[in-house]
């Protein structure tokens, strides 16, 4: 977790007084510098937040805060009473998660001059915008910030994420700790269940952007229409000035008819009613270049160190999200005319060399980003496509038999394996994939192999010059998770060792 190295303390006392608080015990002369959820992450002068949970309540952990030096407790009227032994002052309030965003604004003053704040939704590409936004912004000659799925960034400071969005808590100290640096504008992916669980309550964000809504999450939100309203409460006048938003899944339509702040839109398809429209020039395995034209027939031309129409998209969705910000789109266009330079870890992100088979290895892990990261490498693939994947367990499993349907449909030869099993039976998954995969009207060879250091390898042994491997899934996590253990994983590293070993490296 990043806090400010420099903390400005903060009277309790302010604080019940400011946010009209209950609380219990003497308050006199307590001074807070942080805040945090977890008793494992308490430092000295941090005010312990216990949040009932599903198993149980985190006002239990109070005495163990309180000895790794905690000076209060925040809590509701049940983790009251849990804390009462504890000996720390104590602040109640109905619902401590709902009221972390705005008490950790107020104790880290993150509301005090904040750099200019992006953030990004949807169901894909929210990560990949969020890095194109942080690349321009670096190309225009600004320090950034950046909080996504896969990393943190203060200026050069890079540390590996554990949640999409943190909590309130995190995020708040995270963005105290970026004013340090002098960070001048933040781009932060925003969740749905961030948006749910009131992670980013507190941040009041200069532009906000819509990628897309495809299925996903439905062991989270029980249909797709709980989904996109968790999304849209995004663009509502309590959490942002304005908004763009991508018409290329329907849903982007339907978040322009229900949001209530002014909104821009932007499409790769010329037929949608967009203001912007996005034209792909060319597709390269190393790149995708396109021309960005608006209002007044203005444009510009650059490209994207990614490839598919749906990473020209969400550079396009970057690039209006800042000039709804107030850049010019001439400057903005001076300064990206070479290209965009970003790095998006595990976002098709080639680990092959010139010689041998092209393998690629990704994040997405839903029928959507499957199918357009298939369509992507179809276009410069001379030979055949070679997908290998797995799925999540303990997550959304209704989404897993489409999966392997547009896997199969979409690729040559298709490697069905394991990623997370979690708590779940990996031949029970493996077992609904291959199910799915025999849905594709057109199916490909089939293979089930695990583990997948071995998936990989069969992957690399059936493939020759010209083929591409796909390897959807991991993208840049470094672990699997086995059984609530998470155990040193890497997927780039394993494809490198394959090839190594197969002579193409």
């Amino acid at each position: 977790m990043l806090r400010p190295e420099h903390p400005s303390a903060r009277s309790l006392a302010g604080l019940v007084s400011e946010f009209g608080l209950e609380s219990v015990g003497s308050l006199d002369g307590v001074e807070i510098t942080g805040v945090t959820l977890r008793s494992t992450e308490v430092q000295p002068g941090d005010l312990f937040v216990g949040v009932p949970g599903a198993a149980s309540h985190g006002a239990q952990f109070a005495a163990a805060a309180r000895q790794s030096g905690a000076v209060a407790v925040m809590t509701d009227a049940a983790g009251a009473r849990l804390a009462a032994e504890s000996g720390l002052p104590i602040v109640v309030v109905e619902s401590p998660r709902a009221a972390l965003g705005d008490v950790s604004a107020w104790v880290y003053q993150t509301n005090v001059h904040p750099p200019l704040m992006l953030g990004v939704t949807g169901t894909n590409g929210k990560t990949s915008t969020s890095y194109l936004i942080e690349g321009i912004l670096k190309q225009l000659g600004l320090v950034t910030g950046l909080s996504t799925t896969a990393e943190r960034h203060i200026g050069d400071l890079t540390v590996v994420s554990r949640l999409t969005t943190p909590e309130a808590s995190e995020i708040h100290a995270l963005l105290a700790r970026m004013r340090e640096s002098e960070v001048r504008a933040v781009a932060l992916e925003v969740s749905a269940q961030a948006l749910s669980r009131n992670r980013v309550d507190g941040i009041f964000f200069d532009v906000v952007g819509f990628t897309n809504l495809s299925h996903d999450h439905l062991d989270d939100y029980s249909t797709m229409e709980e989904y996109f309203g968790a999304k849209a409460v995004f663009f509502e006048p309590e959490r942002a000035k304005r908004g763009v938003v991508c018409l290329d899944s329907p849903w982007g339509q339907r978040i322009v008819d229900v949001s209530r702040i002014p909104v821009t839109t932007v499409a790769t398809a010329p037929a949608a009613d967009a203001e912007w429209i996005v034209d792909i020039l060319d597709e390269q395995a190393a790149f995708t270049s396109f021309t960005l034209t608006g209002p007044e027939s203005r444009s510009l031309t650059t490209r994207v160190p990614l490839i598919g129409r749906h990473m020209a998209s969400n550079a396009a969705l970057a690039i209006v999200m800042l000039v709804e910000a107030g850049f010019e789109l001439e400057a903005i266009g001076q300064a990206i005319e070479g290209g965009i330079d970003a790095y998006l870890p595990g976002r098709t992100e080639r680990v092959s060399g010139e010689d041998g088979p092209a393998v690629f290895v990704d994040f997405g892990h839903s029928p959507d980003a499957f199918l357009n990261t298939l369509a992507a490498v179809r276009r410069f693939t001379t030979g055949n496509i070679i997908m290998v994947f797995g799925a999540d367990g303990d997550r959304d499993a209704t989404k897993r038999h489409e999966m392997a349907r547009v896997a199969s449909e979409y690729s040559d030869l298709l490697i069905i394996t394991d990623h997370h099993p979690r708590f779940e039976d990996p031949a029970s998954i493996r077992a609904t994939l291959v199910d799915g995969a025999g849905l594709a009207e057109h199916q490909a060879d089939l293979y089930e192999v695990s583990p997948p250091e071995q998936a990989i390898r069969k992957a690399v042994s059936l493939a020759k010059q010209g083929d591409t491997i796909l390897w959807a899934g991991p993208g840049h996590q470094d672990y699997r998770d086995i059984r609530g253990v998470r155990t040193p994983y890497s997927a780039r590293a394993e494809a490198r060792a394959a090839l190594a070993e197969a002579g193409w490296l």
